[in-house]
Parts: structure tokens; C-alpha cells; sequence
């Protein structure tokens, strides 16, 4: 299968490795608590941004596109920018029911919109190499959320020191926090607007 790969693809597992090793930091900094931990797992956001713009660049420079490495390349978007983020943010303190809620459908939305991607993919590119526009927010503008954790922990606004503390809504908690995991999500499944892509 590795002689099926070209070079774009193995940045695309670059991307994929940064995501792991987020979720790998996070569950780390869970046990310790060490901030390094939960930094380090938050700069594996924009390290995994720079993989997946060089991804895309390097498969447009070589003229080499496939439909394996644009699947790949979802695969590796929804662990490094859906599943880290979330872990991220539950580790940051976001673990009340409706954060839980928040964080599900958050990652959901990020695959509902790369599947509904990889499947217009065609038709967006109007004949093209590459697509003209998203269809709502690329499911990257997650590495905004991770920043906005850093910069919580920065502060040593993480746990029960959360922006906003936690509300009792019904029968669950709710750190107002979540609610940018929901508005997120929401934006990439949003067909309401057009994004060109540069």
C-alpha cells in the first residue's frame, strides 16, 4: 500500500500523527496535571495545521491527486482537528453533561462536514485541481478553540476556573465554554455561506 502513497500523503499522516500525539498529551496531561502536557498537546493543533496546508500544496505542486489521499486527508483532519480539540477541552475541565453533549456534537459536525466535502469535492472544483470554496468553515478553524484553551491555561483558567464557571442547566452542568465547541460545529455544517479557498 506505501507504493500507492505520494509525497503529499505522507505529510497527510504528519497531520494524523500531530492529532494522536494530542490525544496521547491530553490523556497525559489527565494523570499528571502538568501543564507542559496540556501545552504541548495544544501546539500539535498548529502543527497539524502546517502539515495539512502542506499537504494540499505539495500535491498541487507535483500534480498528483487521488482520491486515496483526499480520503486520507479527511481521516487525518477529523482525528487532528474533531477528536483532539474535544479531548482537549474535556481535559481543560469541559465534563458536565451538557459539555459532553457539546463536545459529541461538535465532532460529529466535523465529520458530517468532511464526508459531505469529499463528496461535493467534484462538482466544487468545476473542473479545476482544486475546490474554489468551502461550504461552511474547514473544519481546521479548530485550532482557534484550541487556542482559546491555551490561552485559558495560560491564565490558570482551566477546571473548575473555566471562563463563565459552570451553570446547572436541568439534570447537567455547563461551562459556557462548550458553547464555542457548539458554534463551531455549527459554522462547518452551515451551507448558509461560502468561504473561497485560497
Amino acid at each position: 500500500m506505501i507504493r500507492e502513497f505520494h509525497l503529499a500523503d505522507f505529510f497527510t499522516l504528519g497531520n494524523a500523527a500531530c492529532g494522536v500525539a494530542a490525544v496521547f498529551l491530553a490523556m497525559m496531561y489527565a494523570s499528571t496535571q502538568s501543564p507542559a502536557h496540556f501545552f504541548a498537546a495544544a501546539a500539535m493543533a498548529p502543527a497539524a495545521f502546517l502539515f495539512d496546508v502542506l499537504d494540499g500544496r505539495i500535491a498541487r505542486w507535483r500534480r498528483q491527486h487521488s482520491a486515496l489521499g483526499r480520503e486520507l486527508d479527511s481521516l487525518a483532519d477529523i482525528v487532528s482537528f474533531g477528536v483532539a480539540p474535544a479531548a482537549l477541552g474535556f481535559v481543560a475541565g469541559l465534563q458536565g453533561g451538557w459539555d459532553w453533549v457539546a463536545l459529541i456534537y461538535f465532532v460529529c459536525c466535523g465529520v458530517s462536514r468532511l464526508a459531505r466535502f469529499n463528496v461535493t469535492a467534484e462538482s466544487l472544483s468545476e473542473g479545476g485541481d482544486k475546490v474554489a470554496y468551502f461550504e461552511g468553515t474547514p473544519i481546521p478553524t479548530s485550532v482557534l478553540l484550541t487556542g482559546v484553551l491555551a490561552f485559558a491555561a495560560w491564565q490558570g483558567r482551566l477546571g473548575d476556573d473555566l471562563y463563565g464557571g459552570a451553570w446547572t442547566v436541568g439534570p447537567w452542568e455547563l461551562h459556557p465554554v462548550a458553547l464555542l465547541f457548539v458554534l463551531s460545529g455549527t459554522l462547518m455544517i452551515s451551507k448558509t455561506f461560502r468561504i473561497p479557498k485560497f
